[in-house]
């Protein structure tokens, strides 16, 4: 009978042995000397974390000196005081709770900070998979400065060596519900940092109102044209000059805001005609038909002959300009004598996809590819409108340093407009609520960073007195038909 072979453990009760402090193996002298040297340490850095604590929650430790302080010298009106203080702050908040939080944001930081993010960071981080080991030692990313407004929380973070801020980027959502935030935008501020933004509420909700027309003989800045205000509470601002402009949302997505906010911003400049504007709309004049006086020459209304010749006259108009300009100025100046050019197409898919007429199509994409790319230095700017941002209808989103995301219908839609890895930096415009027409996500050239943004909202009687404002009290409605070439005739 063979033998019955059997692997038996040869050290069934070994476990691992823990590690000691190099430390405890010094001999009771070498100790002894080093026990100096040890009680400076510990000084050091209890100062080290009192510094540190200060530093990240200097309104409260102000007010934990000054209390005790107080409490000490008084203590029954300093409680009687504090009591007052709570209930004054209860009462307010109820009445104002939105000039509460604007006014408190220091001790609103503070208390996010201490309660939110550094009593949760390292389990999060540790969850998210944003945290490394090497050589047996964990590394954690490294909380540091946040800053807390009544609708986000600023939330600064040194990453980890061998990290990159698209690793956060795509724990983005994680992050944000992990926080009880809205949403989680990730920017990079410098090297090895970033700022992490939660949302917790929409500062665009509300529609914003237009500013009041300004004086005739204002002069324009077309470097800082203002048509609306960003989500920081900063004027959204487009620098015309040296800018190709492309907008694209869905109907209703509030695309009409963007061009007529622009052309309200531009309202002096048209008037003394330091700026010319050229317009083409597809759809009949049902929207450059409000106000045809504000465009030079009148708007071309469909997408026929007549809209094609006038984009070939504005490319023919930029390489004229261009030899004009050669030898005498790299750029257009408002001394060069010329007009700035603004070219206005609210529909572009109709004009240069959607054409018929193939030869058309193709003078028409040509004329308008001229324009965008070679139209910077010679003071023609162009701003496009369109439903269908898919590159068989734009071929060229390229030529268009800045791109303008209103209310998408799908995730992938963003991408097409904005670029690659925009919408993993937050601009999630395919989420714009339907009742928030004009919010934009803007992506500009050059910037890594896309800014959320609204535009004004201009009305029906903002649109007739602005017609008014430019013709200076003589705007009349006239009645017109589409001519068989695209024109309007009264």
């Amino acid at each position: 009978m063979a033998r019955e072979n059997r692997w038996v453990d040869p050290a069934p009760l070994e476990v691992a042995r823990p590690r000691l402090p190099w430390w405890t193996l010094l001999p009771w002298k070498a100790k002894l000397l080093l026990a100096p040297l040890a009680a400076v340490w510990v000084v050091l850095w209890l100062v080290g974390r009192g510094v540190r604590l200060v530093w990240f929650y200097p309104l409260t430790s102000v007010l934990f000196v000054v209390g005790g302080v107080a409490y000490w010298v008084a203590r029954i009106w300093v409680l009687g005081g504090l009591a007052l203080v709570v209930v004054g702050g209860l009462v307010w908040w109820h009445r104002d709770p939105l000039g509460f939080q604007r006014r408190v944001r220091w001790l609103r930081t503070e208390a996010r900070r201490a309660c939110l993010y550094a009593a949760n960071w390292r389990t999060v981080t540790r969850l998210a998979g944003l945290t490394g080991e090497a050589k047996g030692r964990e590394y954690l990313p490294t909380l540091r400065r946040t800053r807390s407004e009544w609708w986000r929380d600023r939330v600064r973070v040194r990453m980890i060596p061998g990290q990159a801020p698209e690793q956060w980027e795509l724990r983005a959502s994680g992050l944000a519900h992990s926080f009880r935030a809205r949403s989680c935008r990730v920017r990079q501020v410098k090297p090895g940092m970033i700022e992490l933004d939660f949302g917790h509420a929409d500062p665009l909700a509300a529609s914003l109102p237009v500013p009041e027309l300004a004086a005739a003989d204002s002069t324009v800045d077309l470097r800082r044209v203002v048509i609306g205000q960003t989500e920081t509470g900063k004027p959204w601002a487009l620098r015309l000059l040296g800018g190709q402009y492309l907008g694209v949302g869905v109907q209703g997505a509030g695309k009409a805001s963007v061009l007529w906010s622009l052309l309200w911003a531009l309202a002096p400049a048209i008037r003394s005609g330091a700026v010319q504007v050229l317009g083409i709309d597809p759809k009949g004049g049902m929207e450059l038909g409000q106000a045809p006086e504000l465009f030079h020459g009148g708007p071309v209304y469909g997408n026929g002959a007549a809209a094609v010749e006038l984009l070939e006259s504005v490319a023919e108009e930029v390489r004229a300009r261009a030899v004009r300009f050669r030898g005498i100025r790299r750029g257009w100046s408002a001394d060069s004598g010329e007009p700035f050019l603004l070219l206005v197409l609210d529909e572009l898919a109709d004009v240069i996809a959607y054409q018929t007429d193939r030869k058309l199509k193709e003078r028409a994409q040509l004329a308008l590819q001229t324009i965008t790319s070679q139209g910077r230095a010679p003071g023609v700017a162009v701003l496009a409108l369109v439903q269908d941002p898919r590159k068989e209808i734009v071929p060229f989103r390229n030529l268009f340093t800045t791109r303008i995301a209103l209310r998408l219908d799908e995730a992938a839609q963003v991408d097409m407009v904005l670029g690659d890895g925009v919408r993993a930096r937050g601009a999630n415009a395919h989420e714009i609520p339907e009742a928030t027409p004009g919010v934009a996500w803007i992506k500009e050239d050059g910037k890594r960073d896309p800014v959320r943004a609204r535009a004004f909202h201009i009305t029906d009687t903002n649109i007739i007195e602005l017609r008014h404002y430019v013709t200076g009290g003589s705007a009349v409605v006239l009645p017109f038909s589409l001519r068989p070439d695209g024109g309007a005739a009264a």
